[in-house]
Parts: C-alpha cells; sequence; structure tokens
C-alpha cells in the first residue's frame, strides 16, 4: 500500500502498449465502521490484477452506539481518507467501473445522508449504503477463490466493525454456486470495544459476547442444520476480517504482517485456541506492540476474538481457512462479470455468475456465484 499522505501519487501503469487496447481499470471502495479501503485492478481471464490499494483505519463509527450518530471527529477524519481515495482514483483515470459502498455504521446513523451529501460534495464520491445481505453476498463473491472444489458447502464469516455476517453457501454439482442462508450478528469489532471499554476486556465482558452470539446462532442452526454438517467435514468454515488475519499473521510468526502468507491458509481449531491464548496473554500492551496488531487494532482484537470464539464453540469447527478478502473483491468480479455480458451477447453458461440480476451461473475455476448472487 502507497503512502499517499506523504508523497505523490504514481504515474499511471495500466496503460498497454501503442497501438494496442488499453487495458481498463475497475475500482472499489468498501467504506465499513471502522476502516476505509480502496483497490484498482484490472481484469485477467480468471480473476484480475490488483494496480493499486489504500487503507486507512478511520473508526466511522466509533461512538454510535451511544446515540446513533456519526460525529464530528469520525466524520472529518473518514472525509479525509476518502479524499486521498479520490486522488487516488483520478490519477488512475479512466477508472472504467466503480462501485462505492458503506455498510453497518452508516446503516445505522440517523445523519447519515447528511454525511454522504457532505461526501459527494468535498469528494465528488457517490457512496451506496448496501443491506446486510448485500454485503453478505459481496463478501462469499470475494472469497469464491478460497473454496475447496470437492466440498459443496462453505460458511463464510466476516466480522465488520459494526455488524457481523455469517453466509452459507452451496455449490451444486453443475457448479453454481447460491447462498442457502444468512445471519446478521448486529455487532463487530467497534461497537463490542465501546460497549466494554475496558483495554483488558474482561472475562465477564468475553463470555457475554460468547453467550450472546450462541443465542442467536441458535435459530440459525435449527433453520439450516449446520452443525452435523461441519461435524462430517462437509461445510468449509472461511474468514474474512481483520481479527482473523491478525489471528493469521500471529500464528505464522511473522515479524510484520504480509497478505500473501496469510491469505488462504488453514488454522485448525487447535491452532486457534492457541493464538487466542497468546494474544490474551500478552495484554493490552503487548497487542499494541506486536508488529501484526499494533495499538490501532489491540481492542478490536480482543473483540473479535471473542466472536471467533463463539463460533469455534457452538459449531463443531475442526478448520478455518483465513482469507484477506471479501467486499471489495467481490465488487470488483461484480463489475468485470457485468462488462463482459455488456461486450458478448451470448451468454457464458459457465463461467462468470456475478451479476446480481442474474440466475445461476458458475464463473472460472477460481470463482463462482453466492446465491446467484441477488
Amino acid at each position: 500500500m502507497q503512502k499517499w499522505q506523504n508523497q505523490p501519487f504514481p504515474k499511471q501503469t495500466v496503460k498497454a502498449k501503442e497501438n494496442e487496447t488499453i487495458i481498463p481499470n475497475y475500482a472499489a471502495i468498501d467504506l465499513g465502521t471502522n476502516s476505509c479501503r480502496l483497490v484498482i485492478a484490472t481484469p485477467t481471464p480468471s480473476s484480475f490484477r490488483i494496480v493499486e490499494t489504500f487503507s486507512k483505519i478511520t473508526r466511522l463509527g466509533e461512538g454510535i452506539i451511544n446515540n446513533n450518530e456519526l460525529s464530528k471527529q469520525a466524520i472529518k477524519r473518514t472525509i479525509g481518507a476518502l479524499k486521498i481515495c479520490s486522488g487516488v482514483l483520478a490519477e488512475y483515470s479512466p477508472i472504467y467501473r466503480s462501485r462505492f459502498v458503506a455498510t453497518a455504521a452508516c446503516r445505522r446513523a440517523v445523519n447519515c445522508k447528511h454525511f454522504l451529501e457532505q461526501v459527494k460534495k468535498e469528494t465528488g464520491l457517490n457512496i451506496e449504503i448496501i443491506s446486510p445481505q448485500e454485503e453478505s453476498r459481496l463478501s462469499v463473491v470475494g472469497c469464491i477463490p478460497l473454496l475447496a472444489r470437492n466440498i459443496k458447502q462453505a460458511l463464510v464469516f466476516d466480522i465488520g466493525g459494526g455488524s457481523t455476517e455469517i453466509s452459507l453457501a452451496r455449490t451444486t454439482n453443475k457448479g453454481n454456486t447460491f447462498i442457502e442462508g444468512f445471519v446478521s450478528l448486529p455487532y463487530g469489532v467497534v461497537t463490542i470495544s465501546e460497549a466494554f471499554p475496558s483495554h483488558d476486556m474482561t472475562e465477564l465482558a468475553y463470555d457475554t459476547i460468547i453467550e450472546r452470539t450462541h443465542k442467536i446462532l441458535a435459530e440459525f442452526e435449527e433453520k439450516h442444520h449446520i452443525r452435523n454438517a461441519i461435524a462430517n467435514q462437509e461445510i468449509q468454515i472461511i474468514g474474512t476480517s481483520g481479527t482473523v488475519t491478525v489471528l493469521g499473521a500471529v500464528h505464522l510468526n511473522l515479524p510484520r504482517y504480509n497478505r500473501s502468507a496469510v491469505d488462504g491458509i488453514a488454522m485448525s481449531k487447535q491452532d486457534i485456541e492457541r493464538t487466542i491464548a497468546k494474544i490474551k496473554r500478552i495484554g493490552d500492551e503487548g497487542r499494541k506492540k506486536h508488529p501484526c496488531i499494533g495499538s490501532s487494532k489491540a481492542d478490536l482484537t480482543m473483540a473479535g476474538c471473542a466472536i471467533i470464539d463463539a463460533l469455534t464453540s457452538f459449531w463443531p469447527i475442526s478448520e478455518i481457512t483465513v482469507a484477506d478478502r471479501g467486499i471489495r473483491e467481490g465488487i470488483l468480479l461484480d463489475l468485470m462479470h457485468s462488462c463482459k455480458n455488456d461486450n458478448n451477447k451470448k451468454k457464458y453458461k459457465n463461467r462468470y455468475p456475478y451479476s446480481r440480476n442474474r440466475k445461476h451461473h458458475r464463473p472460472q475455476s477460481q470463482h463462482s456465484n453466492p446465491r446467484s448472487l441477488k
């Protein structure tokens, strides 16, 4: 990731050679409760190539649990980050297609309309508030490259700042993938850390999160009967969030965070338990000093660990696939698939299923379409 605040924007690097077609740039922004993330990419035959990324912790949802409003300080921080995004997008123009979305904090905030108008005025960006269902769909689409071919179901959980989406996806014998069901926990790492503001989350607070999560999951389990399928290793568990990737990095003892080392690794339940125990043991100061956690994530990591602990104690999960991908990647695949359909009148009966308005298809071997994914 470039340090955009401290150096000039680079020159555009994705133009093809003279007399050749210019490779189009696609862009996605995921404006979450905790962070603002931008990715720019170009399509490849089976997926995409990342051209540039930008990510900044803004804590847009800071204090929202008190009055359901975005604070002036949070708005200022977030607009500052979005101005950087706007500058990066300008450097890589023309952007062929883009989609910029906001999630839980904006869904909850009573002053969100005013905030988005201010964003448009100061940055030129149009931010779309998406539903929990759409957030779930995009997370699954983004994680599809990690699905094992021999497993027909996947449980994908995305721990956000203000909510946690859990999706059950199934791949049919014909290769179509769709979402069978999903549940949205009405809390994430930011809202939990603010509800329990102690630097070292107390055991009572930690257990409270686990208990509350179990109650919500019970209805989801009753409807979809996931427990037996997980016990029989018929469902692949995929986790996508800052907490999940932190667990992966700490488990690997990385000297600093490395996406390529973490994305796609499998952690056994024993690995997860040992890593969470280590994160607890080093305490708040240790987490702040840890190269893969740091002061900006120290409190949030404990909140996320409580949710992961709730999942692994509620279901007989033996292994979790760590995903450093999610909503942004899902948006890009959606956009690129939509573009391919526009440029080719005949249907691709077995390849890219990412259009939200199409029925079930199957993409190239790395990707497939959750719930058509509508």
